[in-house]
């Protein structure tokens, strides 16, 4: 269990607590207990993603300029594709029903009550459209980049390899990585704990996005350390053909759920009524 917060709360910002910087493993430990509880539903949001990818990969595989934007894009968003995770990890802390009716009511009845909480609502569609903007700009800006600078035309994974990552001149695969490193930082800061922040408790986005913030900032090398335990299982989930993708996405949604409740003292902050309750 983390401590008792390090510091009194910012104006309208919770405290961050206090944690071990081998925290990140049991996040993961917590997020495979979860899936063990509800396999079904939990996995299922895997074959989902994996269906996703094979998706993109057919529709682009002959554009791999494309299709490397679009696939690392798709990381970006992850954390709203990952809310009924959050939700059902969050059903379980308060000993509710886990089946079908709590992830549609998740994705569709929030909009059905905006009147009532039109605040909760639109934060959660704002950030959203965030990170739909932000992975609109790096599949843009890695298309535009591997398209003007490679020497040869990229047309597959192959040419993605020979021409960018293996090009015996230039430093355009370095560039790639480095330019996508440079927009992946702030957007994982801003995302670490917002989704499940913005499902859980009645906070605007700015709060959120400033809460996520302040976590990284208060825990700079434990947070560096999950965003490269997220990374390197994204990556394998990627490289097994989206096969991993299975059990990656439901153990790293489980367990971001469970990094926000380690992180974010929410004591203070008032409910957000369970979709279940809409």
């Amino acid at each position: 269990m983390p401590n008792p917060p390090t510091s009194a709360p910012e104006t309208n910002l919770p405290c961050i607590q206090h944690i071990e910087f081998d925290q990140p493993l049991k996040w993961l430990m917590m997020g495979w207990k979860d899936i063990a509880r509800h396999p079904f539903w939990s996995l299922l949001h895997g074959v989902v993603m994996a269906v996703f990818g094979w998706t993109i990969t057919l529709l682009a595989y002959d554009r791999f300029w494309l299709l490397a934007g679009a696939i690392s894009g798709f990381l970006v968003v992850a954390p709203v594709l990952a809310t009924s995770l959050y939700a059902m990890s969050r059903a379980d802390e308060r000993h509710e029903k886990v089946d079908a009716a709590l992830l549609i009511a998740t994705w569709t009845r929030w909009q059905l009550h905006a009147r009532q909480d039109p605040t909760g609502y639109w934060s959660l569609i704002q950030f959203g459209g965030l990170l739909a903007l932000a992975a609109t700009g790096w599949v843009l800006t890695s298309s535009a980049l591997i398209t003007l600078a490679a020497t040869q035309a990229i047309h597959t994974p192959m040419d993605f390899i020979r021409y960018v990552v293996l090009a015996p001149e230039g430093y355009l695969f370095e560039i790639w990585l480095l330019i996508g490193g440079l927009m992946a930082a702030p957007i994982f800061a801003s995302s670490v704990v917002s989704m499940p922040l913005l499902l859980d408790k009645r906070v605007t986005v700015l709060q959120a996005v400033m809460t996520s913030w302040k976590a990284v900032i208060s825990h700079p090398h434990i947070l560096a350390f999950w965003a490269f335990l997220i990374m390197g299982f994204a990556t394998l989930g990627l490289m097994s053909l989206f096969l991993g993708l299975v059990f990656v996405v439901p153990m790293l949604g489980h367990g971001s759920w469970h990094a926000y409740k380690d992180l974010v003292d929410t004591r203070d902050l008032p409910d957000r009524l369970s979709a279940q309750a809409l």
